[in-house]
């Protein structure tokens, strides 16, 4: 319609202007007819020939002599004069609007070259009605033929769209809800067929999603079924090695040395297996119970917990509460006495390592938006290894024997509560961790 409207503007203004010319071309026949005949040309005569022209009176200058050629009374005065000599392309489109909106009966002027040089120019008076009686009937088939291609288009346009692009989009859909029902179906991964390349590049992207959300759903339902194995074999084992426990700690007061030295070794292996066989059947949970949010001191939780690990008294590993007596926070008791007694027995554990004293250090804080929780140690620090799979199970164990639950269990269970833990710092001075709960989750 734009282009239309473009074509519009100058096709009127050239359809008024070669109007006008024509009327001066027939004016310029009936002016040469008079002069040829002389004064045979009786007054009905010259009336039949400025009818037939459609004009009131003819003026025509020839070797710099002006004539009035023909002429007849004028109903009314003249209204404006229009030059088609020298008038510019701006000037024709002006015109030509006006005449369009102007809806009264004006007598004009017009000037003009005549045809085959037969003068210097011809002039005529005429009525402008027709005129714009001829414009409004030329634009009213310029807007038929405007509506007929406008409608040609809107239906190309509009099976074009269909075909390139609502008819692969439901494609799309229908492939996303065929996957949706059988994710791990290698058969319903997309096929790229779009001819439109930004279709066919997001059918392309999302086949390659596809593929890789089968292949990781694949891999963890055999995950599942092993870690379903692992659980049952953990389960009767933590049996045998509870029997085995209880027989390692009778021998363990034998008289024989040899029994006396090896029984000790004996002990803490059968410990440690068995505390992986619990530690593994507690992480192998479909998931952790939802938090129940209660308030509570989390001074006494801090003392409950030094107190439980063995920190309370003197001792080569000594435990700092640093944690404001009023501070009240809410959050799961229990949850949170599993994070703290995780990252505390780490902390020790770590300690004890290296042979020498050391601390540990917890203290925490609030701010408007969250309460925090520091828990940092004055061990050797994590190693490198240890760093890159913190908080991932079976991955992040950072001393010898460990098996890398407890912290991806305490990470876990923070993120119950909707928030995070982190290492804060890790060097040759000890390590520090970060427990970061949100006030707005617990208000809600």
């Amino acid at each position: 319609m734009l282009a239309e409207v473009l074509i519009f503007v100058p096709s009127i203004a050239r359809f008024r202007s070669d109007f006008l010319t024509m009327r001066l071309e027939k004016a310029q026949i009936a002016a040469l007819a008079q002069l040829a005949a002389e004064d045979m040309v009786t007054p009905a005569l010259e009336k039949e020939l400025l009818a037939n022209a459609e004009v009131y009176n003819v003026v025509l200058r020839r070797d710099e002599a002006r004539q009035l050629v023909l002429s007849s009374p004028i109903p009314t005065p003249i209204a404006g004069t229009f030059d088609l000599r020298e008038a510019g392309p701006w000037e024709l489109i002006r015109d030509a609007f006006r005449c369009l909106l102007d809806p009264d009966e004006n007598i004009i002027r017009v000037i003009g070259y005549p045809v085959q040089a037969a003068g210097l120019l011809i002039e005529v008076t005429m009525d402008a009605g027709p005129m714009r009686a001829a414009m409004l009937d030329y634009s009213e088939r310029i807007l038929i033929l405007s509506a007929l291609i406008s409608v040609v288009t809107a239906f190309m346009l509009f099976v074009a769209v269909q075909r390139l692009i609502v008819l692969p989009i439901r494609r799309v859909v229908s492939h996303m809800k065929a996957y949706a029902e059988a994710p791990e179906d290698a058969r319903r991964v997309i096929d790229p067929t779009a001819s439109v390349v930004e279709l066919r590049d997001a059918e392309e992207a999302m086949a390659s999603m596809q593929q890789q959300l089968t292949g990781s759903l694949r891999q963890k339902e055999r995950l599942a079924q092993l870690g379903s194995a692992v659980a049952k074999i953990s389960h009767d084992l933590r049996n045998i090695l509870t029997t085995a426990q209880l027989f390692a700690d009778r021998i363990e007061g034998s008289d024989d040395p040899m029994v006396a030295r090896a029984a000790p070794k004996l002990v803490n292996s059968i410990s440690r297996a068995a505390a992986l066989c619990e530690s593994t059947l507690a992480f192998g949970k479909a998931e952790e119970s939802p938090p129940s949010l209660r308030q509570f001191s989390l001074a006494a939780l801090a003392e409950e917990v030094a107190e439980a690990e063995g920190l309370a008294g003197a001792g080569s590993v000594t435990c700092l509460i640093e944690v404001p007596q009023g501070m009240m926070i809410s959050a799961d008791y229990d949850q949170l006495y599993r994070v703290l007694s995780n990252l505390i027995r780490n902390a020790r554990q770590a300690i004890e390592a290296t042979g020498a004293e050391g601390s540990i250090e917890l203290s925490a804080g609030e701010t408007p938006a969250e309460w925090w929780i520091s828990v940092g140690d004055t061990g050797p620090g994590l190693p490198e290894r240890a760093r890159e799979h913190l908080f991932e199970a079976f991955q992040g164990g950072a001393r010898k024997g460990g098996i890398g639950l407890g912290l991806a269990i305490a990470a876990e269970l923070v993120r119950g509560h909707g928030g995070r833990l982190e290492l804060f710092r890790s060097d040759s001075l000890g390590s520090e961790f970060l427990i970061h709960l949100p006030k707005a989750i617990a208000r809600a």
